[in-house]
């Protein structure tokens, strides 16, 4: 045989030889990591409450509990992010859990079902509400609907940085596009979403560094990070909003509002005027500001000693702690 003949033989069989387990090896994690996608996405098809295991927490407060309503576009990863870092403050006055937004879309109905799930099993009886951005919307109809069909009282509604309206969205070009895609049935693919979350980000680099921008990016990319439709039905929740809805609708409950005068993403003043001008009878605080906070908008999971300086000097006023005993001024009970 020809020698080069069979030297090009060789060569071929090699070659297919690398070929073959290489292109098993990138098939076999092409599977795995749709695998896990899929994994993923199927367990986050519905809405659930995250609980921070704090066993000292649940001794002490066994009928109390903090539910964290996440912001636009947090994941349930992050939202336990949030409550860890709120953690210093918060859990002196009751247990710590967040709702899960479920990936099909925000559903109200599914979410009240959830919370109700959670008390009965936890046998709670005072509910604290905290509202992480937009999810301190989805707080204020969720304590309104608890107090109307099923006469549950929430104590406190904490909105950090909740825009009043869509008005107060500074952004509104882009929100706008957004809620219309919705409204016509387009659902934004994983694969352009990550452009569309970089230039978004970008846009607003004032209120990130660059790090932050990539990081972030690169979150809603992940098979943890919410869904396209999630994503834009929450859109369509904040453009639909209406807070007159719920104005007189909140009982006892004490609202509290903080927020930076820095914030880029919503307008901090008008929000500000608006949850005062709509919810007078119930707001008891709303000049306390996150100053220091970066991202300027609604970031305990990147800021928290600004926020837990904030919420140590707030949550006295809202829920006073009993004085112990052997403390200046305390009695024997």
């Amino acid at each position: 045989m020809d020698p080069a003949l069979l030297r090009a033989a060789l060569r071929v069989k090699a070659f297919s030889r690398r070929a073959f387990f290489g292109g098993a090896t990138a098939s076999a994690l092409l599977a795995a990591d749709m695998f896990v996608t899929r994994e993923v996405q199927s367990r986050r098809r519905q809405t659930v409450l995250l609980d921070l295991a704090d066993d000292a927490a649940r001794e002490r407060f066994s009928g109390t509990s903090w539910i964290l309503f996440p912001g636009y576009k947090t994941s349930w990863e992050e939202a336990r992010i949030i409550l860890a870092s709120l953690r210093s403050s918060l859990s002196e006055r009751g247990q710590l859990a967040a709702i899960g937004y479920s990936n099909l879309g925000l559903d109200l109905d599914e979410i009240l079902d959830t919370l109700r799930v959670y008390i009965r099993q936890r046998r709670l009886r005072t509910l604290y509400f905290y509202g992480h951005s937009f999810g301190g919307m989805v707080a204020v109809e969720a304590a309104s609907r608890l107090l109307a069909e099923d006469g549950l009282q929430v104590e406190v509604i904490l909105l950090d940085s909740t825009p009043a309206s869509k008005f107060d969205v500074l952004d509104q070009g882009w929100f706008d596009s957004v809620v219309y895609l919705y409204d016509l049935g387009v659902r934004i693919p994983s694969v352009v979403r990550g452009g569309y979350e970089f230039g978004e980000r970008v846009v607003n680099k004032n209120e990130r560094t660059w790090g932050q921008i990539v990081n972030q990016t690169l979150e809603q990319l992940s098979p943890l990070a919410p869904s396209s439709v999630l994503i834009q039905s929450e859109s369509e929740y904040i453009y639909q909003w209406d807070a007159t809805r719920f104005t007189d609708s909140l009982g006892t409950a004490q609202m509290a509002f903080i927020g930076n005068p820095g914030d880029q993403t919503v307008d901090y003043s008008s929000a500000r005027s608006r949850w005062e001008r709509l919810f007078a009878k119930n707001l008891v605080s709303s000049d306390l500001q996150t100053i220091g906070a970066f991202p300027a908008h609604a970031s305990p999971q990147w800021s928290g000693i600004v926020y837990n300086r904030v919420l140590n000097r707030l949550l006295p006023q809202l829920l006073p702690l009993p004085l112990r005993v052997g403390a200046p001024g305390g009695g024997a009970g």
